[in-house]
Order: C-alpha cells, then structure tokens, then sequence
C-alpha cells in the first residue's frame, strides 16, 4: 500500500511537472536563445549582447542599453522597451507584439520583417531604422521619427501615425489602408507606390513639392504644410 501511495505520488508530480512552463532563467548568461522571459533588465549594459532567437516575452528592459544588440528572430510579444537604447541594434523577424517601446531609441536599427502589431511606439525615434516588410497593424507611432526610414512593403493598416516624423521615408508597397496621418509630416517622404491610401487621410498631413503621391491622389491644397498647431 505504502509502495502504492508513493508511485501515486511521483506519478502526479511529473504530471505537474509538464503541465507547468520552464521556469526562466534570470540569472542565466546573455546567449542566443537564453530564456528571460518575465525577468527583469532595467537599467542594465547590454551593448552588443547576442540575444538571437531568445525568449524575451515579458521581459522588461526599459531603460537599458542595447545599442548594437542581436535580437533576430527573438520572442518579445509584450516586452517592455520603454526609454531602452537600441541603436543599430538588429531585430530582424523579431516577434514584438503588444510589446512597449515609448521613446526608444531605435535610431539605425534594422527591423525588417519584424512583428510590430499592436505595439506601442509612440515617440519612439526610428530614423534612419530599418522596417521593410515589417508588421505594425494598429501600432501606436504618435509622434515617432521615422524620418528617412525604409517601410518598404511595411503593414501600416490602422495603425496611429498621428504627428509623426515621415520625412525622406520610403513607402514604397507599404499598406497605409486605414492608417491614422493627421498632422503628420510627409515632406520629402515617398508614397508613390503606397497601397491602400485614400485623399482623405491626405488632408491633415503636412507635405510639399518633395513628397512624392500615388497617380491616383493629389497634394491637399493645404500643402505646402497644413497647420501643426499644439492639438494632441
């Protein structure tokens, strides 16, 4: 009986075992793959680490340095990046859904084909970054710079581009179908070949001789640049 209560026991414990999620690494060294998931980065160094692959769901890393980082092809759905320095950092196809990257510094980096969707980027300094191919459906971007970004083929459905920074940014083959554009600055930008704009979404924007539209679209008469009063 006793025999039979203790393999009942261990039975029951491996079964609990594998219902359960591995527990995360914290302590772990930085290594392409590490699991942090849920851990806690703030503030820390982490200049030209090479997280490639990582569990990173969860994670908070605001506020650290990350400049010149390898996140390629890292989990970081829900991650938060808040104020974190990524600058040339690499994070190609790298899953950031819902993730928080308000005023990051992302100046240089290369997002393409990353995953963006419902994230949060609002005043995120993307100039110069890289997010060709790169998923941003109802991304929040109110006032980011992305000036002389390549959103080459970019998902832009829905998402608020609310007083960005577009000038110089290449738009070519992106999907901009419901995307938010008031008061944003479109000067110099190229969307000759953006998919899915409407003169509507035109209306607000600020834009000029330089930005270059669809066939199928006109300059706002408002342009050369409507009015950037302080309305949020």
């Amino acid at each position: 009986m006793y025999r039979k209560a203790i393999g009942i026991f261990w039975a029951a414990a491996v079964l609990a075992a594998a219902a359960c999620p591995a527990a995360a690494g914290c302590n772990d060294n930085p290594q392409p793959g590490v699991d942090w998931h849920g851990c806690a980065k703030v503030s820390q160094v982490m200049a030209g680490y090479d997280l490639n692959g990582a569990n990173l769901e969860r994670t908070d890393f605001s506020d650290s340095d990350l400049v010149g980082a390898n996140l390629a092809d890292a989990r970081m759905a829900k991650s938060n990046l808040s104020r974190a320095i990524l600058k040339g950092a690499r994070l190609v196809r790298a899953d950031l859904t819902k993730a928080t990257l308000e005023r990051t510094d992302l100046v240089g980096a290369d997002l393409g084909n990353a995953i963006l969707e419902k994230a949060s980027l609002d005043r995120a300094k993307l100039a110069m970054a890289s997010l060709a191919g790169a998923r941003l459906e109802k991304a929040e971007l109110k006032r980011a710079d992305l000036s002389g970004a390549d959103l080459t083929g970019a998902q832009l459905g829905g998402a608020d581009l609310s007083r960005a920074d577009l000038r110089r940014a290449r738009l070519g083959q992106s999907n901009l179908l419901d995307a938010y554009l008031r008061l944003a600055d479109l000067r110099g930008a190229d969307l000759s070949g953006a998919l899915g704009l409407a003169q509507g979404q035109l209306a607000d924007t600020c834009g000029d001789a330089s930005t270059k539209l669809p066939a199928d679209l006109m300059a706002p008469a408002s342009w050369p640049c409507a009015s950037q009063g302080d309305e949020e």
